[in-house]
């Protein structure tokens, strides 16, 4: 299993799905996002994966860091599985508004369902 880790981040591939866990109290600004997509981009070395990520560290981001996420962010994701604490609707809202229409997002609360969720898209993510 291949991982990195930064001072925002941590990311691994295990059986075919991109985990990738924030931080906690992070404040991602459009720097901060930036290192962020590039280290993950780094990780995936081209290849598509459907991701696992843990957004319950994320206290904020800028409109910049959005923007670029909605962009630049959402290349070489097949599907996301995003954790949360609590489904709240800003949340819940700015993760779909981001990946509409090209990627599929499914909120979470539970990580065993956001991993099976992912689980079986299978194919069906490419």
């Amino acid at each position: 299993m291949h991982q990195i880790e930064n001072e925002y981040a941590e990311f691994w591939i295990e059986d075919g799905i991109l985990y990738f866990i924030y931080k906690q109290d992070l404040h991602i600004d459009l720097t901060i996002a930036k290192r962020i997509v590039k280290a993950r981009l780094d990780l995936q070395d081209g290849v598509a994966y459907p991701v696992f990520c843990d957004f319950r560290g994320v206290i904020s981001t800028t409109n910049d860091a959005r923007d670029y996420f909605a962009d630049k962010g959402s290349a070489l994701i097949k599907a996301v599985a995003l954790l949360v604490d609590s489904p709240k609707p800003k949340i819940v809202d700015f993760y779909k508004s981001l990946n509409r229409p090209k990627i599929s997002t499914k909120v979470f609360v539970d990580r065993e369902r956001a991993i099976d969720y992912l689980k079986s898209l299978g194919d069906k993510a490419a």
